[in-house]
């Protein structure tokens, strides 16, 4: 349920602006996006069932490539968890605004807006999500404690109310002739598919937080492939449940001024049950993409913290708050940037009645992503070289068996194909992305930078790969987790491996 959060509360987020991008053609763009997180998500479970610690991809690179593979590849993913924490608050303020009409007795959303030049301000959306983002860095540092009841709860209701709004859409109101219709008469141009597509692999972002826990998950080896398998199947089902509903019951255009609570308009057409599930939709989308915030704020400061224990960062990022005993300089840091991203995105300019800020986070968002993932499908390659003997619980399906420098290896056909894809997809957000070409690449330069003066302040070599104890630390792992069984089978692999070496010399 807190990887549901992460990942489920993504289609609260990205139905509306995909839809409005790739118009009839939302479902293939959607689809296109879902075979690549299906094979992303195939890449992680066998990843963080092999190496369970909290660093997550980051790690897996770091491990693979070395340093400043490992710092690129955190630093990408750092950037998304920032702008998770802006974009997830923006949008479940979107969906509280949902009510803002009976609040105010009439009124409309846009009655809250301000007009400076070209920028449509927004100014009571933009001071609830500042101070939404305020309120997850005092509860961070302090401290919060999120019950796995609480997840559990929330995650079954999310699932229970969509899965009602699915059905009830389908069989009620939605209509496969309008479907048909917009596939052949309201499609995009080349490159609005192209940006669309790009668009949808925000819709599941998310995996991450599954790698980011599986340090304190008890028994990896079984959990992480069973939890990030069943996430995949659940996530891609709601997503193109939903793309080809929303096609067959509004037009594509329906969506401008809904890009903030795009499911509850979906709700809001369903008869019968419209009148109760639009508010309640939007109340739970409100409550669940919250949460989806706050594992923003709860990943950057873990991500930042295992970067500092490896000297990719400062070891400033890693102190712990003697008060609360929280990494509260790494919540506050990172947390002031999602706040600094957020009001640049409210005043960026953009056309009246469209959500110009939603627009802009969603940009920068698939560009992290994309960054990340292409790391670490090209590790899962080189450990499955350099690290055969690390059991791996779980693998990838279809694997072709090969011999390198005298080991038995397999090589991942999946993951070359789930490598073709982020590939594909990162070409296709710096080609149609204005902001994430840029802002982007910035961001990674900045971090390379800081990782330069760090690492001469403290004498040692820039872009060298400092040696590590990889064994050491992957039989601590093992222990800890309680994979016994994996243990005695790497000791094992290991001591053949030093035997073999011995015969030759």
């Amino acid at each position: 349920m807190w990887g549901y959060a992460a990942v489920g509360a993504d289609i609260y987020t990205a139905l509306g602006i995909i839809t409005l991008a790739a118009l009839g053609l939302a479902p293939l763009a959607f689809l296109a996006a879902g075979i690549v997180f299906a094979l992303v998500g195939l890449c992680y479970a066998e990843l963080a069932s092999a190496y369970p610690l909290a660093g997550g991809g980051q790690y897996f690179t770091l491990r693979g490539l070395g340093d400043l593979s490992g710092l690129v590849a955190g630093a990408a993913l750092v950037l998304d968890y920032t702008i998770d924490i802006s974009l997830f608050t923006v949008v479940a303020f979107g969906y509280f605004n949902y009510f803002l009409p009976w609040i105010t007795f009439g009124h409309h959303i846009t009655d809250f807006t301000t007009t400076i030049g070209p920028i449509h301000l927004a100014w009571l959306w933009l001071v609830e999500s500042l101070v939404g983002i305020l309120v997850l860095i005092w509860l961070n540092v302090r401290g919060i404690k999120v019950s796995t009841n609480f997840n559990e709860i929330i995650g079954t209701i999310a699932i229970v109310a969509q899965t009602v709004i699915v059905l009830a859409g389908f069989v009620l109101v939605w209509k496969p002739e309008l479907v048909s219709h917009e596939f052949l008469f309201d499609r995009p141009s080349l490159s609005q598919f192209a940006f669309g597509s790009s668009l949808a692999i925000i819709a599941f972002v998310g995996l991450e937080t599954i790698s980011q826990v599986a340090q304190e998950t008890r028994r990896p080896a079984t959990i992480i492939p069973r939890t990030s398998i069943g996430l995949v199947i659940s996530v891609l089902l709601f997503a193109m449940a939903f793309s080809v509903l929303a096609v067959g019951l509004v037009q594509p255009t329906e969506f401008r001024g809904h890009e903030g609570d795009p499911v509850a308009l979906i709700a809001s057409k369903i008869p019968i049950i419209g009148i109760v599930a639009a508010p309640l939709t939007a109340a739970i989308g409100a409550l669940i993409v919250f949460i989806s915030a706050n594992s923003g704020v709860v990943s950057s400061s873990r991500l930042s913290y295992s970067m500092s224990q490896f000297d990719l960062l400062p070891a400033w990022f890693s102190r712990v708050s003697k008060r609360f005993a929280t990494p509260a300089r790494a919540v506050v840091v990172f947390g002031g940037v999602a706040l600094l991203q957020t009001i640049f995105a409210f005043f960026t300019p953009g056309p009246p009645g469209k959500s110009a800020a939603i627009d802009v986070l969603a940009d920068l968002y698939a560009f992290g992503a994309t960054t990340g993932y292409l790391l670490v499908f090209i590790s899962l390659f080189v450990l499955r070289l350099k690290d055969p003997f690390t059991p791996r619980p779980y693998k990838m399906p279809l694997n072709i068996r090969m011999t390198y420098k005298g080991n038995q290896v397999w090589f991942p056909v999946l993951g070359l194909l789930g490598f073709l894809g982020v590939l594909f997809f990162l070409i296709m957000v710096i080609l149609t992305h204005q902001y994430a070409r840029i802002v982007g690449p910035l961001w990674v330069i900045a971090a390379v930078v800081l990782f330069m003066l760090y690492r001469r302040k403290r004498g040692l070599p820039m872009f060298k790969t400092l040696p590590r104890d990889w064994e050491t630390a992957t039989k601590k792992v093992l222990l800890e987790a309680e994979e016994f069984k994996s243990l005695e089978e790497y000791e094992a692999a290991l001591n053949e491996h030093r035997a073999r070496m011995a015969d030759r010399r």
